[in-house]
């Protein structure tokens, strides 16, 4: 990466570094003299300006064998535009061989960019995408327009290009016409990252890493799961008829989880019961809050929190032995809120990870949410325990592309309502998704924390994983014995009490801010990895007296009132009278 001391090149510097690749960063004049020299001991993947690239190009053809040199050494390019729109436009014209070629400045009624599905492997889940970008990616960007069919357009509007495949003496280069590269250091005041705000910046640069470095961060897979909030099982909830959904699960091949409110744990129907026992495969149940009261887990009260915990998983734990139905020790708060106390505190329980489309705590003084924790496969920002993020279908089939490009599992959420029009709705997302590139693993929400995890291959039959939640499925999908080295971020490793997997204690060692630890498995071999907390050393303090219990229990009756008779008949009555949740 040639090092011109821009706020860009420093950016581009911690892009590589989230996905573990290393940086070698150099002034041009240190490149073009090591590249002269013969000095580059491998073939090197570039980064850089195009003003720089334009004078690099000059110097390149000025030497004898400067394009040999370019041929032997490097293996592509990534070029960005740099402050030079003179530099630009001539670097456009010589890669594309069309003195005619032109770049247009592009105006804020620019809409509808498509990523191309025409360079095999490239764009990853992304390919064959097209999204509506706002208009954060308008300013310094430019669209190009070339006659000659040199170059690719990767992504496009109409026929202007605005990052494209060309090449230079048979080196591929892949040409950005944007200035900006995305920031993983910028705070993300809503604390959700939205691909619309920043296609140019993002979309490029991590296509290309993804493509040019085999020993990058990724996922093994890509998992996925459907979310419905709230429901009793009972027959139907609102728009929500369990028999008729489990026909769409099949018929379009999804999978269901709902988050359960542990209060409603004598309430399960026996035929819906049955029907969740026998289709394990389409449907599981989460952990949604305890009494799914307002803000029940904001409190910075310790032992409040403590008593909500184990009031939870204990109501959950009654109704697994009364149905037979399986839960995921997974939490999904409700109405998304919580705090860092209740982080730390769920991390001492059986929980294994927390799902929540919010990131940012309720707290006075939350802490700050990068770019960066949210492309992770989880934010680790709360006592190193996991919040797997998940989106709304309106928040476009972009997105989900984009997290799974990252290598996030895709967690959609939606209440029984969007079911309104017969599923139409949720039928067409739910077909797109699947018409993704890149074969979407439909699980249960438990499955789908349990298997998310990235890894890279340090050697030959050698693999360093990082997990998440404190429950890994791992697994050797090879013909031969492998040996993997298991990293979990965790600042207290003194609240660790033990590391098993399957039935095996495995030992650990604590660095910096991970523990880390091995284990060796045979070809086709899995095992699932739990690390077991010590237990909160709270009593917990109750606030179920008298006037609690019914005041609950009025939320939650009214909330079905509301849910299965009001919105379905009376739906602007309802928006005016019942705020309950």
């Amino acid at each position: 990466m040639t090092n011109d001391g821009s706020s860009e090149q420093s950016k581009v510097a911690k892009v590589l570094g989230f996905f573990g690749v290393p940086v070698l960063a150099q002034s041009a004049a240190q490149f073009r003299h090591n590249f002269v020299a013969d000095e580059i001991s491998s073939k090197v993947r570039l980064f850089c300006s195009s003003d720089i690239f334009w004078r690099l190009l000059e110097d390149i053809e000025r030497s004898p064998v400067g394009i040999q040199q370019w041929q032997e050494q490097v293996h592509s390019a990534f070029i960005y535009a740099g402050s030079d729109v003179d530099a630009l436009r001539k670097l456009a014209r010589k890669l594309t061989g069309d003195k005619e070629a032109t770049l247009n400045d592009m105006n804020r009624s620019a809409r509808d960019m498509l990523v191309s599905d025409g360079v095999v492997g490239f764009c990853g889940v992304m390919a064959g995408v097209s999204l509506t970008p706002s208009d954060a990616n308008v300013d310094h960007s430019f669209l190009l327009y070339s006659s000659t069919r040199v170059a690719t357009n990767i992504i496009s509007i109409g026929q202007g290009a605005v990052f494209s495949k060309l090449e230079y003496q048979g080196i591929t280069v892949f040409f950005s016409t944007t200035k900006e590269i995305i920031d993983l250091d910028a705070k993300i005041s809503t604390g959700v990252f939205d691909v619309r705000d920043h296609v140019l910046s993002a979309v490029p640069i991590v296509s290309y890493i993804r493509w040019a470095f085999t020993e990058h961060w990724h996922a093994p897979e890509i998992n996925a799961s459907l979310v419905v909030d709230d429901p009793v099982l009972k027959q139907s909830y609102g728009f929500l008829n369990f028999q008729e959904f489990l026909s769409l699960m099949r018929r379009h091949r999804f999978s269901t989880n709902v988050a359960f409110i542990p209060w409603n744990w004598r309430r399960s129907s026996p035929a819906v019961v049955r029907l969740f026992r026998e289709n394990p495969e389409a449907y599981s149940i989460s952990v949604h809050g305890c009494d799914h009261t307002s803000a029940e887990f904001g409190s910075s009260d310790r032992q409040l929190l403590c008593w909500k915990a184990k009031q939870a998983l204990a109501r959950m734990d009654l109704h697994e032995s009364r149905t037979g139905v399986h839960h995921d020790r997974v939490m999904v708060f409700p109405q998304g809120v919580f705090s860092e106390a209740a982080m730390s505190v769920l991390k001492q329980t059986d929980l294994i990870a927390t799902v929540n489309n919010d990131t940012i705590s309720v707290d006075l003084h939350p802490l700050a949410i990068t770019t960066s924790d949210v492309w992770d496969i989880a934010v680790m920002r709360y006592s190193d325990f996991p919040i797997f993020t998940r989106r709304y279908p309106w928040e476009g089939i972009e997105n989900f592309a984009f997290d799974a490009l990252l290598g996030k599992p895709a967690i959609i959420v939606i209440h029984h309502d969007f079911c309104g029009d017969g599923c139409l709705k949720l039928i067409d997302f739910v077909d797109r998704m699947n018409t993704l590139r890149g074969r979407l693993n439909w699980r249960s929400l438990g499955e789908v924390v349990s298997r998310s995890c990235r890894q890279r291959e340090l050697l030959a039959g050698v693999m360093e994983v990082e997990m998440y939640g404190t429950e890994l499925r791992v697994q050797n999908p090879s013909g031969q014995p492998k040996h993997f080295v298991i990293r979990k971020r965790e600042h207290d490793p003194s609240a660790i009490k033990c590391i098993h997997a399957g039935s095996r204690q495995l030992s650990w060692k604590f660095s910096g801010s991970q523990i880390d630890f091995e284990l060796e498995l045979k070809s086709y071999e899995s095992t699932t990895v739990r690390i077991k907390f010590h237990e909160i050393g709270l009593d917990g303090r109750s606030e179920e007296n008298l006037s609690y219990k019914i005041r609950t229990m009025m939320r939650r009756y009214l909330s079905e009132v509301r849910d299965n008779y009001c919105i379905r008949h009376m739906p602007s009555f309802v928006s005016r009278h019942f705020k309950v949740n």
